[in-house]
């Protein structure tokens, strides 16, 4: 097991008080472009193509839940197409809360890929630099879920 870096430990712990997200301190994450490094052992996709405030909290709290039961050992990445797109906005163009954007950037931080829609992208005249930074586009949403199925992930959707 490799040591805790302290940058990231800090950014655990901020994740940990903004989102309630404590338990993260113990994980490590491998960041490259798809999340980790290494194999691992689970792989799972959450689509996200809702903006409202509950159904955002759910999929962020699942994905937290996630790291924490099995921290380097999950492979995790949120779709984000349609209206739920705006989550990854810099600035979203819809209400969302401040807790919400911290909590994802938070989670990207520590390594959870937030896969952005070209298609919803087009439809809504974005480019690459309406989006967070942390957001990896994606050319077709659906599509990108269907590959990451292929190659070995869970999906989830509310």
């Amino acid at each position: 097991m490799q040591p805790i870096n302290k940058a990231r430990r800090r950014i655990i712990q901020w994740a940990s008080a903004a989102g309630g997200l404590l338990a993260l301190s113990k994980a490590q994450a491998h960041h490259t472009d798809t999340h980790f490094e290494d194999e691992s052992e689970h792989k799972i996709v959450y689509q996200c193509n809702k903006v409202e405030h509950s159904y955002l909290s759910s999929v962020l709290f699942s994905v937290g839940e996630m790291i924490r039961k099995y921290g380097d050992n999950v492979e995790v990445v949120v779709a984000c197409f349609g209206p739920g797109i705006h989550i990854l906005g810099d600035p979203p163009e819809r209400p969302i809360d401040e807790e919400i954007l911290q909590r994802a950037s938070s989670l990207a931080a520590y390594g959870v890929a937030f896969h952005a829609c070209g298609n919803t992208m087009d439809s809504q005249g974005w480019t690459e630099e309406n989006l967070v930074e942390y957001a990896k586009i994606v050319p077709i949403g659906v599509d990108d879920i269907m590959q990451l199925q292929e190659r070995g992930f869970a999906y989830f959707s509310w």
